[in-house]
């Protein structure tokens, strides 16, 4: 298990990414202001109020997340929030944001070092836990990511543990949350 990701032990990886090239060259997109945004992401929320299907005292918990002309997700709480568990929760979101983003930058990294990555996969699982003061949060993300590679190039278990440690470091959701994030290869 690659548990809080800390320590250096692994030999450090060729730098080259051809996906981000400005990692590499120094070269980086102009930023839009002294905060340097680099990009911007944005989906429309949408919301009509109806009954509740099996607690007519309250509302629905379903809704609407639209992220382009072509997709939208169909959003509830999660079920033992009063919501729908047929569809997508906000919590299994923010899973599937870290476990993609963690997957996009191990690929980026993997084509960068010369390994081909044919597939990926990942069992993410995340806890929501109460904190000391008594909010609810987002405590532990688990990934369980298993990568297939088809290149002559085969990485060794320490190689795969460097990838993926990397991976965590570079990943825009996993710097972005103060959830503990832990790494099971199989």
């Amino acid at each position: 298990m690659l548990d809080t990701l800390e320590g250096e032990a692994l030999p450090p990886l060729r730098r080259h990414r051809p996906n981000f090239p400005w990692l590499t060259t120094g070269i980086r997109p102009k930023p839009n202001n002294q905060d340097e945004i680099m990009s911007e992401h944005s989906i429309r929320l949408e919301w009509k109020a109806a009954p509740h299907a099996q607690q007519p005292a309250t509302y629905s918990r379903d809704h609407k997340a639209t992220y382009s002309a072509q997709v939208s997700v169909a959003v509830s709480a999660a079920s033992a929030y009063l919501g729908n568990s047929d569809l997508a929760d906000p919590e299994q979101l923010l899973v599937n944001a870290l476990a993609s983003c963690h997957m996009l930058y191990f690929l980026a990294i993997c084509e960068g070092n010369g390994y081909v990555v044919s597939s990926y996969e990942d069992d993410a699982v995340g806890k929501v836990s109460k904190n000391p003061d008594g909010t609810f949060w987002v405590s532990d993300i688990v990934l369980h990511p298993k990568a297939s590679f088809s290149s002559q190039k085969q990485p060794d278990r320490e190689t795969l543990s460097r990838l993926h440690h990397r991976a965590h470091k570079g990943c825009f959701i996993a710097n972005s949350i103060k959830t503990h994030v832990s790494i099971e290869l199989g």
